[in-house]
């Protein structure tokens, strides 16, 4: 009950929304998930780097 004693609920809902299954992860690859997703980050910033270098000669 809120403030106003309303006794229907609302559209907002009180729990959070559930992950699927298929992409859960174990926690224990959280480390290795991460380390891949920052590997792939780097290797979008060096291929930005590579080709904004080559675009300025």
């Amino acid at each position: 009950m809120g403030r106003d004693d309303s006794k229907s609920k609302g559209t907002n809902k009180q729990s959070l929304p559930q992950t699927p299954k298929n992409e859960k992860i174990a926690p224990n690859k959280m480390r290795e998930e991460a380390a891949h997703e920052l590997n792939e980050l780097h290797e979008l910033v060096e291929k930005a780097k590579n080709h904004s270098s080559q675009n300025q000669s």
